[in-house]
């Protein structure tokens, strides 16, 4: 591919870096989730009307929202879609639903696949297939081919070129060298698949500074096209030292008050807020729960996000590595439990396995991210996570949410006929189909057990184990596990046997005949099937008070119309609790 890089990219201005960006591109964008987005070189992009650009990114989410209200967009590739703890993407649900744009979903494996064969100057790479979902029937670049000595299936992933890679990071050296610290998501696979790659930096500094700010990521100088010095230039996402994710400021957004998304992520004259300056530089052991912890009383009895999140704690142990996917409150919570009770030595990665064994910590908005890269023992990147810990099998949990899931543990969060006949366009399966085989045990959720998500059979498998027997996952390198789902009324386990989902446990004070009423499969209750045991005291305590004093696992429980009201009520809490922490109020 022919390369717009040199040994000295150039320092330019934003409304230069881009001009660089044309109609028709193939652009990628860096970052992850709320964190070191570039969002003044978006907006910037957009002034400058550009159209037709193919978006191929990992997730789509705020810059993809933007570029589409703009009408920027012609065909969008992906893996996953949401606004995280705000819920659904509207443009591209209204995109996909009514089919406005060509989309096409990837297993995230496939993807980085593809990135990295371009990197290597490929023209394909193989890669382990999703088996039993349906995944590879939507996307557009897989081959099969079988090979001779063991006579297994592998998919051949195309080469995925970029025209245009955009970047937001912390500093940059005068000699063109950019730094990342913390998760990294696929910054160094987009880079290097990119003809061009734009970086807007908070802070340029004299040419062998970078050596000396300890634990980072460096991109060399000879893969970087252009940089511009924009301070605050991700906000009002995250860029890690300089300020953290303004959660606050991002609901107001969202909630269309200011205007339209380009006009109300203007970067403010004063820059980033203080407060979330102060916020991006805590140390971990400074983050304690007692500025978060609510005035009134807990009640007697758990909550059903209680017993869930201490019934998938309860899975984990001292020789497990839990990867806390990219929106999973619950998940994120219950492995830091775990870890702070009875599993000390439980192996945690949290921002989609971009902070290593981490420290259980407290789960907050705007300290969690400096918390966790501070913690971390390591700082990766999406695609060294795959192929260092998921695709040889290291990891033995990872929790996955599901809209639908039927008898025999395929899930579905892709799509949902409405009671018109439309579609419901979901966020999509991110890395779910890779893992549901590759993690030593399957283990998905669904916080209201109803028909509507234990369904008779998905109308898409975005996940699924299809590797199952000790003696398949064995001979393809995988260990033998279990495949589990955890509900707010029982959990179920596969059994060969029965060939489905088998109830081995109900939820305290839960009938069995509540269940069959509430379960669109037949239900088999298992011969030894009983009560799961209530949570302890200090299981309680150690949940509400120590990992999780906002209730943050709460936002997975409530309906659409609660949601609302319990976000602001955490957002408030965890403003209040960050003043403290930082020592902007008594």
């Amino acid at each position: 591919m022919s390369l717009a890089k040199s040994n000295r990219p150039s320092i330019e201005t934003l409304d230069a870096l881009a001009a660089r960006v044309a109609s028709g591109s193939r652009i990628s964008i860096g970052g992850h989730h709320f964190a070191r987005l570039p969002i003044a070189l978006l907006t910037r992009i957009i002034d400058h009307g550009v159209r037709d650009l193919g978006y191929f990114a990992w997730a789509g989410g705020l810059p993809l929202e933007l570029l589409l209200e703009a009408k920027a967009v012609a065909a969008i590739d992906i893996c996953f879609s949401s606004l995280d703890i705000f819920g659904l993407a509207p443009r591209f649900r209204d995109c996909a639903e009514n089919r406005r744009l060509p989309v096409n979903d990837w297993p995230a494996l496939a993807m980085i696949q593809g990135l990295r064969a371009a990197q290597q100057n490929l023209p394909f790479i193989p890669v382990q297939l999703p088996e039993g979902s349906t995944m590879v029937e939507r996307c557009p670049a897989i081959e099969f081919h079988r090979d001779i000595r063991t006579g297994r299936v592998v998919g051949l992933v195309e080469a995925q070129v970029l025209d245009t890679v955009l970047l937001h990071a912390p500093r940059a050296d005068t000699a063109g060298n950019v730094e990342i610290y913390g998760a990294r998501a696929l910054d160094l696979a987009i880079v290097g698949a990119a003809r061009q790659v734009l970086v807007t930096v908070d802070e340029i500094v004299p040419a062998g500074t970078l050596r000396n700010n300890g634990r980072q990521t460096i991109i060399t100088r000879n893969l970087v096209t252009a940089i511009a010095e924009v301070p605050g230039g991700a906000y009002p996402t995250s860029c890690l030292p300089h300020y953290a994710t303004d959660f606050r400021r991002i609901r107001e957004i969202l909630d269309g008050t200011h205007g339209t998304l380009r006009q109300a992520l203007e970067l403010p004259a004063g820059g980033p807020p203080e407060l979330l300056v102060m916020a991006a530089v805590v140390k971990p052991e400074a983050v304690v729960p007692g500025p978060f912890l609510g005035g009134s009383t807990p009640p007697a009895q758990p909550s059903v996000d209680e017993l869930m999140a201490v019934r998938i704690a309860r899975m984990l142990d001292n020789e497990g590595f839990a990867s806390a996917g990219a929106v999973s409150p619950l998940g994120n919570v219950a492995f830091r439990l775990a870890k702070a009770t009875h599993a000390p030595d439980l192996f945690i990665g949290t921002f989609s396995c971009g902070h290593v064994d981490v420290a259980p910590g407290t789960m907050t908005l705007s300290l969690l991210e400096a918390m966790d890269a501070g913690s971390a023992v390591s700082h990766n990147g999406g695609d060294d996570t795959y192929s260092t810990y998921y695709q040889p099998g290291i990891v033995t949990h990872e929790i996955i949410g599901a809209a639908q899931i039927d008898a025999h543990g395929r899930t579905n969060n892709l799509e949902l006929t409405k009671p018109s006949g439309g579609k419901l366009r979901l966020p999509g399966q991110g890395g779910m189909s890779d893992v549901a085989n590759m993690h030593q045990n399957y283990v998905v959720y669904v916080p209201r057990h109803g028909r509507a998500a234990l369904v008779d059979s998905v109308e898409v498998v975005s996940s699924a184990r299809g590797i199952i027997s000790a003696a398949e996952r064995e001979m393809v390198g995988y260990r033998p596990g279990y495949t589990v789902l955890v509900t707010n009324l029982c959990v179920f386990r596969y059994d060969e046997a029965a060939g489905q989902l088998v109830v081995v446990e109900t939820m305290p004070g839960v009938s069995r005949e509540t269940i069959v009423a509430e379960t669109a499969f037949k239900v088999i209750f298992a011969a030894d099937c009983h009560e799961m045991a209530p949570p302890t005291a200090d299981e309680l305590r150690v949940l509400r008070e120590v990992i999780d004093p906002l209730g943050m696992r709460r936002l997975e429980f409530v309906s659409a119309r609660e949601r609302g009201a319990l976000l602001d009520e955490i957002l408030e809490r965890d403003r209040r609790g960050t003043a403290k922490i930082v020592g902007m109020e008594s």
